[in-house]
């Protein structure tokens, strides 16, 4: 009682401070939502129908919000708590760059994860919440407002910036914290024949595991849309540099109303298409063109025996569930060399054949336990030569005991691929992934598992193969 009765006084205290709009009235007691309406005003709060009581089953609600000509839509979630699923299948609340459903989705939210801010590209924002008959939540309660969009160059926080290389940073850097409540957008475009690579110097943002409530994020072109975001990211250590695909990048920084820290201070640079960072600058290994000799494999071949050998040969290339990081990959470790003096095959023996996809999209459909299309966000090294990879869901056709996780706004699996360099990933690009999955809930991508760039078209012959009997 003494929870929800705190609710209460906080909405009644914003009520009385910000007014109400036509889609929540207040009874001179507390403030009323209702199920959808328009929200015409330079700001506002819009709530699930009865917050906070639970809202009602089977129920779908509409709400069309309206700032001043020429500002965009800032969109703040206060309280958030609707029923869980991993893909959000049952109770949902859907927002749009629009007034319909038509136009771009800036997200689809479910569960206790309060989700990050959101922004309108345009003045006007919806709102669309879907319930089912069983279990219910208390909903959410939103602030919205009115705020000017990009601005010429040299804007304290954000705007338009045309030069070939420049700098941005958190409000108040570095003097102080940066403000609470804050949004920031910088849009950066460069020669049509370069792209964009960001390197920070500073990063301290609010820690949070999904970076729901101060983050920065990056997106490729000049459009928030979860198919060309690059990266989210928050807390104290900062991110690898970040190289666009084309020539225009988008930058979103946003604070909630709570705990603020010192900022970042990034730089930017143009650079040529094509273009890859070292490792001296990544820190990490990426997938090289030419993959160098690894120096120590040659020391460990001169004192191993050649009997080993043939007791590697009759295991099963296929590898079964649970295998991805058990026993079994201690035992392949075993190096072997070629008799011509070439450089060493790789450390597990599957990795050895040549990197080709095994069978069609539809056997390989049936075959599989698992079959998505995402985004490939990181690529990391993993234990006994596998590869970590983290894909942000775009669709999941086949998902079986796939763990799949809500990151933020988008869905996101953790696959792990059992060569470095095969099935061949790039991070960045967007795929269809076929694969199995192990005793953990993680996927495992063998080196002939299918994997495909993925198109928009792609999704009609997925859905077709998803709808017939293998």
């Amino acid at each position: 009682m003494m929870h929800v009765g705190s609710i209460w006084g906080l909405s009644l205290v914003l009520c009385l401070g910000l007014g109400w709009t036509k889609a929540q009235q207040s009874n001179f007691t507390r403030p009323v939502f209702y199920c959808g309406g328009d929200l015409v005003a330079d700001s506002g709060f819009v709530g699930s129908e009865g917050f906070p009581s639970f809202y009602k089953p089977n129920s779908k609600c509409i709400w069309r919000i309206t700032v001043p000509e020429g500002n965009v839509v800032t969109l703040s979630f206060r309280i958030f708590d609707l029923e869980a699923d991993s893909q959000c299948r049952y109770d949902y609340l859907d927002v749009y760059n629009g007034h319909s459903n038509l136009v771009q989705k800036l997200g689809r939210f479910c569960g206790t994860f309060r989700p990050g801010a959101l922004i309108s590209t345009t003045n006007t924002m919806m709102l669309e919440m879907g319930s089912d008959g069983e279990t219910q939540g208390r909903g959410f309660v939103a602030y919205f407002s009115g705020t000017k969009p990009y601005v010429d160059d040299e804007q304290f926080c954000g705007g338009k910036i045309t030069k070939s290389q420049g700098e941005i940073k958190t409000p108040n850097w570095p003097d102080k914290k940066y403000p609470p409540g804050t949004s920031c957008s910088w849009l950066i475009t460069v020669e049509p024949d370069m792209v964009i690579q960001v390197k920070f110097d500073k990063f301290v943002l609010e820690a949070d595991t999904y970076c729901r409530f101060d983050y920065v994020a990056f997106f490729n072109g000049g459009e928030r849309d979860d198919s060309r975001l690059i990266g989210k990211y928050c807390g104290d250590q900062s991110p690898q540099p970040i190289i666009t695909s084309g020539n225009v990048l988008l930058v979103q920084f946003v604070s909630d109303l709570s705990v603020t820290s010192d900022g970042f201070l990034a730089h930017y640079t143009s650079v040529p298409r094509g273009y890859q960072p070292t490792e001296a600058e990544t820190g990490t290994r990426s997938i090289p063109h030419n993959p160098p000799v690894k120096p120590a494999a040659p020391e460990r071949t001169a004192t191993i025996a050649p009997p080993p050998a043939p007791t590697e040969r009759p295991r099963p290339v296929k590898p079964t569930r649970g295998r991805g990081q058990g026993s079994t990959g201690q035992d392949r470790r075993v190096p072997v060399t070629r008799p011509n003096g070439k450089r060493p095959v790789a450390q597990n023996p599957l990795c050895a054949k040549a990197c080709r996809r095994d069978g069609t999209i539809k056997t390989s459909f049936c075959a599989s336990e698992f079959v998505i299309t995402g985004k490939v966000s990181s690529l990391a090294p993993g234990p006994r030569g596998t590869l970590v990879i983290n894909v942000s869901l775009i669709k999941a056709y086949k998902a079986g005991r796939l763990t799949i996780t809500q990151v933020g706004e988008t869905m996101s699996v953790k696959l792990v691929s059992l060569c470095k360099k095969c099935p061949l990933l790039r991070r960045g690009a967007n795929y269809i992934i076929m694969g199995q999955v192990d005793a953990d809930g993680r996927g495992t991508l063998a080196p002939g598992a299918f994997t495909a760039p993925y198109k928009a078209p792609h999704d009609k012959l997925l859905m077709n193969i998803n709808n017939q009997p293998c």
